[in-house]
């Protein structure tokens, strides 16, 4: 099978990967590759959750620490963090048509 993903260290998920026009591909490959990206849209709020776990514990990590260069090595990590689920939010709603297609 042709590979249509590509995984994002960044996000933690993969993203699509398409080398042509969507309308260049087959309708049994774009099938496979909408099925494919439900599946792994699926799994974002749960890396959503993941991450806010963790933007959690730096919080609590934050609020104890007293070293100053430490402090903003934990707000920098924060950050970058909720940057990352932003981006994921925005992958999550900007393909949600793609399950339309899909029901379709």
């Amino acid at each position: 099978m042709k590979q249509y993903f590509i995984y994002d260290e960044r996000l933690g998920i993969p993203l699509p990967k398409l080398e042509k026009e969507w309308e260049d591909y087959s309708e049994a490959e774009q099938h496979v590759i909408l099925l494919q990206w439900e599946k792994i849209r699926g799994t974002i709020p749960d890396r959503i959750v993941e991450l806010e776990r963790i933007i959690n514990q730096k919080q609590e990590e934050l609020g104890e620490e007293n070293n100053f260069a430490r402090s903003c090595a934990l707000n920098s990590e924060i950050a970058e963090l909720a940057s990352i689920i932003n981006d994921l939010w925005i992958w999550y709603r900007m393909n949600q048509t793609v399950s339309v297609r899909i029901h379709q």
